[in-house]
């Protein structure tokens, strides 16, 4: 008989739900997409009830796609967007406002404030994180200051917060449970990264109840198990992780010096320092990786708020393209003489710039500028933030045995040729794409599994990693240098 792991994957705009055998082969999948929803500029939102069918609707899909009773799942894994924020009642679990996205900027004045009081630096030494919007603390903080009656059931305990992993746990232990892991609590600036615990003295400036807030555990260890009525039997929770550290344990990245880049809705690029936090010199911030056994291993990470969403911006903003598999093909085809740059600034501009303020634009336009050039210029985008992101990780990252030469990828975009050659080229760096792209799920279900005693230690899983295709850089070094002189102009003309 067969056994599984079913791993959830709650995304910016879809859920997938995946099938994991124990060779770590996909046994099926499934993905829903649901709405966003933007109430005014800068502002994300999604409802808290789309997250939830799509995410009970994949997951019944991949069981039945497979044949697979739930009694064959031996674990359930989580990986989710990460500081994505929601508030809702203990009692009867009903949200008091949207998910507010992590995409979201209204919470901008909030950090100014604070940051012009001066409480930046102690943000940054326990949290490891910048004071911006990007943080659902910040979010929450807006929540309970938006209506006095949402701070009175808060400061009665009545309310619970959660990121998505806590809100669907609570959804799908039937209300039994909240609770976080670790990853994800180390994205709220909340929470103190090197002592592992709920900061008093950061929830107080936030003004935070510390009763709203979930029990924060290992990212592999027991969540409880899901509502028998959902499934047909109980499934036990064994693993959750923001997606981005899921994707870092998908990749197998569990050794000091290795990097990915996970290519989605945003872009982030993790780096992972071992069991010491390094503080970053160029406005990296430091994360928890992962924490298995109370151990915690943590990473350097570059944000990036827009990689796929300029494509889907091209798709369903400009209707340059018709689906985003057709933006390598037609920037393949652009001319070569025209220098057009996008500086994807619609949500603000993320790391090393951690401007919130900022909003996009496009250089160099000319009457010669079509789909071509502007399908090029929205991929040359995603690469070349993620050469500023490399950049300050090489410098922030000292070990003399690593100089970052290989970039594992994955996420939707990373299926472009043209794209990770191009991402070779423009970040002379070696790109290597996995036979399993779906690593965000992946590494839910290695979590899941690992507690369940159905995948093994972290060195054998590792072992098991294989490399699909690899991207050398063949660009002209003249060329490159042309095009990051552009790059850097046009982001300076921007934030001017």
């Amino acid at each position: 008989m067969t056994s599984y792991v079913l791993a959830i994957d709650q995304g910016t705009t879809s859920t997938r739900a995946v099938m994991f055998a124990a060779d770590t082969s996909i046994a099926s999948f499934a993905q829903r997409e649901f709405r966003q929803h933007f109430p005014a500029d800068g502002e994300v939102e999604q409802e808290p009830e789309d997250l939830w069918a799509t995410t009970l609707l994949t997951c019944r899909q991949a069981i039945a796609d497979c044949g697979a009773h739930p009694c064959d799942i031996v674990a359930l894994g989580i990986a989710n967007q990460r500081e994505t924020t929601l508030l809702w009642h203990r009692r009867t679990g009903q949200p008091v406002h949207r998910a507010i996205v992590w995409q979201d900027r209204r919470t901008g004045e909030l950090c100014a404030r604070l940051k012009d009081r001066g409480h930046e630096p102690l943000f940054a030494a326990k949290t490891g994180l910048l004071l911006d919007p990007y943080f659902s603390g910040t979010k929450l903080a807006w929540l309970l200051q938006s209506k006095a009656e949402i701070a009175d059931l808060a400061d009665r305990g009545e309310l619970a917060f959660g990121t998505v992993d806590s809100y669907l746990l609570w959804r799908l232990t039937g209300g039994k449970v909240h609770a976080t892991d670790a990853t994800n609590a180390s994205r709220t600036l909340l929470f103190d990264i090197r002592q592992g615990c709920w900061d008093d003295e950061l929830l107080a400036l936030f003004g935070v109840p510390k009763s709203v807030l979930p029990q924060v555990l290992d990212s592999s260890a027991n969540f409880g198990s899901t509502d028998p009525n959902l499934f047909g039997a109980g499934i036990p929770i064994y693993g959750i992780a923001g997606d981005q550290q899921a994707a870092l344990i998908g990749q197998a990245c569990f050794e000091r010096g290795m990097v990915k880049s996970t290519y989605g809705t945003g872009c982030f690029a993790l780096l992972n320092t071992g069991t010491t936090p390094v503080k970053s010199a160029n406005r990296l911030l430091t994360t928890i990786a992962y924490q298995l056994d109370g151990k915690r291993s943590y990473a350097l990470e570059g944000s990036i708020f827009v990689a796929g969403a300029a494509v889907q911006w091209l798709r369903d903003g400009l209707h340059v393209i018709g689906s985003a598999e057709e933006s390598g093909a037609l920037a393949a085809g652009a001319d070569p003489t025209q220098e057009v740059f996008l500086v994807p600034a619609f949500v603000g501009l993320g790391a090393p710039y951690w401007r919130p303020d900022a909003r996009g634009a496009l250089f160099g336009l000319t009457r010669g500028t079509g789909p071509r050039e502007l399908a090029q210029a929205a991929l040359d985008s995603v690469c070349l933030q993620t050469v500023d992101l490399l950049a300050a990780m090489r410098a922030d990252w000292r070990e003399a045995d690593t100089a970052l030469e290989v970039l594992r990828v994955d996420g939707g975009m990373a299926a472009s040729d043209w794209t990770m050659q191009r991402l070779a080229d423009l970040t002379d760096t070696i790109v290597d794409r996995p036979e399993i792209n779906e690593t965000t799920a992946l590494g839910a279900a290695y979590l899941a599994g690992l507690h369940a005693g159905f995948f093994p230690e972290p060195d054998r899983f590792a072992a098991q990693w294989r490399r699909e295709r690899r991207f050398v850089p063949r660009m002209d070094a003249a060329a490159r240098e042309r095009k990051l002189a552009g790059w850097k102009s046009a982001v300076r003309r921007l934030l001017a």
